[in-house]
């Protein structure tokens, strides 16, 4: 059964209709509000989000401006947040790092149904629209087109993506947001300030610095990070990229589809262009259709179609090639390519956009990449694919040598009689296989840019229980249906198609190419010299063929355009949106001075139970626990906030989920949780199996922390007051090792309140210093401390546990300028209202449920 989770950001939420129970504070200003608390003279006390932390107290400190934050040999202090995520049992292993022979072998011929169906149908239709455009006027002219085809197969499917752009993958994931979270690994670029040091610790991350060339990169990392100008650029570039990405899943399936159909023309006369669209119409619909029943499922049944596809190109290369003319082996001297330029000259440029479609399906090579491995992908292109696509375009430049006329249908019109309506009907099984390919690279690329915050979360249906990676997203499955029967009706012609199509895979190719070269540079730190050649030859063809396609723009391609930029939008929109919450909330965080002023019962009743209180911060106390204080009666003897951040690797493993800190002292029972998922985790927990993870690892976090404090205390047994907290500190590292630090790494606040859920301490004891009684008085405390508070924790689980869901919502300004207005006001608050909520992944009885809604202004 197929298992569900929906993609979603750093927040729970939901929005409450009825808006009851919001109190005075359901509209806040993020500049002009303040948050204040009445003492017991009834006087209002102004408290201001500027001092977030305590140095050397138990209360958490959220300036931006400490210490790196690791465990060395002597150094500063480290961060509670890093020393969790040090507990690191090993990388996890690749899905395919196990795989026997045989099972690669299978792995293998799956790739032919979910990679290889689009380059493999391109044959169907390079030479048709290539010499639509510059039309044969001799036997010159097929060998250099042929030539062009050639060395364009070789130069970008080959070259490019087979040997260089697939080692660019993220820990196995493909695709253009893959090569932008890989970057954003070895460098700050996200516009969002969510990030954390201890993120670096998870397995996954595995950053490689080799030696060479070491200053180079470490330069173009600081103007990456430091320069606001290009992260927005970068990001803007993504965004492109995967526009055009959606774009391709569109044009794609209506070229593949209609250039087989198409096919009917030269079996049947009486077939007119009509039937041939409506056909088209009726096999989108039921490939779509089909789509739901998974990766593995389909790539299973399409692959020996596909395998026969290829070897009927290879026969029907070879046959035509012994039958007709042998003599187009001297398109391997690319001087013909010179020659087929300089004698159709504006033609010839203008077939540039024909011959790139050779080539189309060379990104689902790499977006397709988290479906299968790498050394599968380059086995199957190498051996089986390339060979039998070159004998395929060998053969029908063979027959077009004899008969120039039919070049309107060089494929079918090269079909031996006898063999046409088997290889008609094989070509329309592998045109509707090649119509998921870039289906099927979608659905991975809009996975990556929602984890990353760059698309509205949706529905996505994990097809299969051993691969993470093989996904199915129903709402846009059916989206992209509707916009390629769109595309089919209004513009019939292949030609036009077929430029739209060049139009979508150049751009994703330019942005692929540019990002690569910035890999190159950052991360696999090269020589410079390759990196420049790699940048000048393939962005500079690239351009070449751009320039080709963009120049026919005004023949009906436009439309690809126009879907292009409206998806832009939706992604950048969505993106500044996000951005200006999120900075919104850091604004309006509460102080820990107001924390520290409402005493440990936080103004209010503590009632029995744990309280998970969802947002976004990764620091500081969010904003919306001040309105539960407001508008609640009392508030859960226990509460820990918890943030879904979805950090740029692939994957995170289960015992590096969760990390802890503890906020304020230990009798305010509040702790932060941040729940760290990659971009390909499957969220599949349900709330039980979610709330016992949670608690299991609270649990160790204090069972740590009680352990760290008691090194501490012997190791400061003859310390006279806290200054001497500079001396050095033993801790336990994951691997044995023991490691010093400069200060504690959870020392005591010196709390005046008395904690009312705790046992007072000894009468005799006169001031808060933990060490001053004696050794083993300090060791007894310390267990019955340790009890005390498992015990109080095992109590609140006991009487339940519930869901505290604050809506944040944001709102212009009033003297904001119209464009924002419109932005924020209409556009992201439309995406907000549509997209998939977080509760909806949650699986809790509403029961449990407990939601504030929340306005910002921006």
């Amino acid at each position: 059964m197929a298992e569900e989770s929906s993609l979603e950001g750093s927040e729970k939420e939901e929005v409450d209709s009825s808006g009851a129970g919001l109190g005075d504070l359901e509209s806040l200003d993020s500049i002009e509000s303040r948050w204040v608390i009445q003492d017991d003279d009834d006087s209002e006390i102004g408290v201001e989000d500027d001092n977030d932390g305590f140095d050397g107290t138990g209360l958490e400190s959220d300036e931006d401006e400490i210490p790196e934050h690791r465990l060395i040999r002597t150094g500063p202090r480290v961060d509670s947040f890093d020393v969790e995520a040090l507990e690191v049992p090993g990388a996890p292993r690749n899905d395919y790092e196990d795989l026997t022979v045989g099972r690669r072998v299978l792995l293998a011929f799956q790739t032919l149904g979910v990679v290889f169906g689009d380059v493999g149908t391109s044959p169907l239709y390079t030479f048709s629209v290539m010499f639509s455009k510059s039309p044969v006027q001799e036997k010159e002219d097929v060998i250099g087109a042929l030539s062009l085809v050639l060395y364009t197969l070789l130069l970008v499917p080959l070259i490019k993506y087979v040997l260089v752009v697939l080692w660019a993958n993220d820990d196995g994931e493909g695709g253009t947001f893959a090569l932008y979270s890989l970057i954003s690994r070895h460098a700050k670029i996200s516009l969002i300030p969510n990030q954390l040091r201890s993120d670096a610790r998870i397995s996954s991350f595995r950053l490689k610095v080799p030696c060479p060339e070491l200053e180079r990169s470490l330069k173009l990392k600081e103007k990456l990070e430091n320069s606001l100008f290009l992260k927005k650029l970068l990001l803007v570039l993504v965004l492109a990229g995967t526009s055009m990405v959606i774009a391709d899943g569109v044009v794609t399936p209506a070229m593949s589809v209609m250039s087989a159909v198409g096919g009917l023309k030269v079996g049947v006369d009486v077939v007119e262009q009509d039937q041939v669209v409506m056909i088209s119409v009726a096999f989108l619909v039921i490939l779509f259709s089909l789509q739901k029943y998974g990766t593995s499922k389909m790539g299973l049944v399409v692959g020996p179609a596909l395998l026969i596809w290829f070897c009927c190109l290879a026969g029907i290369g070879i046959y035509n090639l012994i039958k007709y003319d042998s003599s187009v082996f001297r398109a391997f001297n690319p001087v013909h390519i010179y020659y087929f330029f300089k004698r159709n000259s504006i033609n010839a440029w203008y077939a540039l956009g024909g011959c790139i479609l050779c080539a189309t399906g060379s990104e689902a090579l790499f977006a397709d990449l988290c479906y299968f491995s790498v050394r599968s992908v380059q086995l199957t292109f190498v051996c089986l694919v390339l060979p039998c696509l070159i004998l395929g375009y060998m053969g029908q430049a063979a027959y077009l040598m004899e008969n120039h006329a039919d070049a309107s249908q060089a494929f079918f019109s090269s079909v031996p009689g006898a063999a046409f309506w088997p290889v008609l009907f094989v070509a329309n099984v592998a045109a509707l296989i090649a119509s998921r390919t870039m289906t099927t690279a979608t659905f991975s690329c809009i996975k990556q840019s929602t984890a990353l915050g760059c698309f509205p979360r949706l529905k996505i249906i994990h097809t299969s229980r051993k691969f993470m990676g093989q996904i199915y997203i129903p709402v846009l499955n059916w989206f992209l249906l509707a916009v390629c029967l769109v595309v089919v009706c209004s513009i019939s012609s292949i030609d036009e198609i077929g430029n739209a199509y060049g139009m979508a895979e150049l751009g994703v190719m330019m942005t692929t190419t540019i990002l690569v070269t910035l890999i190159m540079l950052l991360i696999w730190q090269i020589n410079i010299v390759v990196v420049i050649a790699f940048l000048v030859v393939f962005l500079g063809v690239e351009l070449i063929f751009f320039s080709s396609v963009i120049a026919s723009v005004g023949d009906g391609s436009w439309i690809i355009l126009v879907f292009a930029v409206i998806m832009f939008g939706i992604m950048y929109i969505w993106n500044y949106g996000s951005k200006l919450r999120y900075e919104t909330e850091v604004e309006q965080k509460l102080s820990m001075d107001l924390m520290r002023d409402l005493g440990c019962n936080l103004g209010t009743i503590r009632a029995p139970g744990i309280g998970l209180l969802y947002n976004e911060l990764v620091k500081g106390v969010p904003a919306i626990f001040g309105h539960f204080l407001t508008t609640l009666p009392a508030i859960h003897s226990m509460v820990i906030f918890v943030c879904i951040k979805y950090v740029p690797v692939p994957v995170v493993p289960q015992n590096e989920r969760f990390l802890f800190r503890r906020v304020c002292t230990k009798s305010y029972h509040l702790f932060r949780c941040i729940a760290r998922y990659g971009y390909k985790d499957a969220r599949k927990e349900n709330h039980q199996a979610f709330e016992q993870l949670l608690i299991e690892s609270l649990e160790k976090f204090i069972r740590r922390e009680a352990q760290e404090r008691s090194l501490e205390s012997d190791g400061n047994d003859d310390s006279d007051s806290e200054d001497d907290f500079a001396g050095s500190r033993v801790v336990i590292g994951p691997n044995g090792s023991m490691y010093s630090m400069g200060v504690p790494l959870l020392s005591e606040y010196r709390d005046l309140n008395r904690p009312i859920m705790e046992m007072n301490t000894s009468s005799d004891q006169t001031n808060n210093h933990p060490f001053d009684a004696s050794s083993d008085s300090s060791v007894s405390e310390a267990e019955q401390s340790l009890e005390r508070e498992l015990s109080f924790i095992h109590k609140a689980k006991e009487s339940g546990v519930v869901y505290l869901l604050g809506h944040g919502d944001i709102r212009a300004r009033k003297d904001s300028w119209f464009i924002k207005k419109l932005v924020i006001n209409y556009f992201y608050a439309f995406l907000r209202k549509n997209c998939r909520r977080g509760i909806a992944n949650l699986s809790v009885p509403q029961s449990h449920l407990m939601q504030v809604g929340m306005t910002y202004m921006v």
